[in-house]
């Protein structure tokens, strides 16, 4: 079975061109075409929208008269989906689009628009610029100044990508070398450092907790205080000899001993861990202190029963 859809056709050796007849076409032929409606579009018979890129069979003509620099310039023929009614529309080489010319008008389009303002903007700048030379310098610095920050932007940019990819690359390199490091056996100099501060750390803290005394609630205040009056009677003897020895030193601020105690099974009283003075402070007030006797109620008065002495008869009340 030969193929259907060929590319190259067979001609035999003794093929002249010349010996077929040209076909004789009007002038202006219109030739059916398959196309897409360039864009959106109303029928301006039924109001039917059109949207760009609905498919036609359309009809293909060059307009007479009409070109742009030589170039043709093409009309097209279509019809409504809705109506029928004929729609026409041509090339616009000027622009680079399309123009409806008969039977229906194009949708809105807002940047069209702005295309045309820019457009308007820049020739009355061109204009002015011609006419007044010292707005032609200030529209040149005003220019120069936008391409600088634009410059300075982008340079920030890459010197910030920069910077991230050589920290990417370090991070990546400190991995795999702490990778080989452990696979060896071997312990990085930075892991080094960070153990020895936590060993002195740890021995600091065993240091400050095991010079602290633990004694009874008296003896603990007698050497805060003998120690507050040594601080300050050393502060008196160093303020010079205008001052009175006589004065009363300030009453010394409280301080709070934190004791470390290791945790074990044995779960303690609290009154265990209080001073003597404490315990037994507590101890005698608790001596001291006797229940309240509870009051006898009398179940006669409560009936509203009266008790009389013997002889008497009992009154009710």
């Amino acid at each position: 079975m030969s193929e259907r859809k060929v590319l190259n056709k067979y001609f035999p050796p003794d093929f002249d061109p010349s010996l077929i007849p040209r076909r004789k076409q009007p002038k202006n032929a219109q030739q059916v075409v398959r196309l897409m409606a360039p864009f959106s579009m109303r029928c301006n018979t039924c109001g039917e929208y059109i949207y760009k890129g609905k498919k036609f069979n359309a009809r293909k003509e060059t307009v007479e008269g009409e070109d742009y620099f030589g170039i043709k310039i093409f009309r097209f023929y279509i019809k409504c989906t809705l109506c029928s009614a004929e729609i026409t529309f041509k090339t616009d080489p000027k622009n680079t689009d399309y123009a409806a010319e008969h039977g229906a008008s194009r949708n809105f389009e807002p940047w069209r628009d702005e295309k045309a303002v820019e457009e308007e903007d820049r020739l009355a700048k061109l204009e002015e610029e011609e006419n007044n030379p010292m707005k032609a310098l200030e529209n040149r610095t005003t220019d120069s100044k936008r391409e600088m920050d634009i410059l300075d932007a982008l340079q920030d940019i890459r010197a910030r990508n920069a910077r991230n990819e050589r920290v990417g690359q370090s991070t990546a390199e400190d991995l795999l070398e702490r990778i080989g490091l452990e696979e060896r056996g071997l312990v990085s100099e930075e892991d080094e450092e960070k153990r020895r501060q936590e060993e002195e750390d740890e021995r600091l803290v065993r240091e400050v907790f095991s010079k602290v005394p633990i004694a009874s609630g008296s003896g603990s205040s007698s050497l805060l205080s003998l120690a507050a009056e040594k601080a300050v009677v050393g502060e008196g003897a160093g303020s010079g000899e205008g001052e009175s020895s006589t004065a009363t030193p300030p009453p010394p601020p409280p301080r709070t001993i934190t004791v470390k105690r290791k945790a074990d099974d044995v779960e303690h009283d609290l009154q265990s861990l209080l001073p003597e003075s404490t315990r037994a402070m507590i101890s005698s007030t608790t001596l001291t202190m006797q229940p309240a006797k509870k009051k006898k109620s009398d179940a006669s008065k409560s009936l509203g029963i009266k008790l009389v002495k013997k002889g008497k008869k009992p009154a009710i009340v």
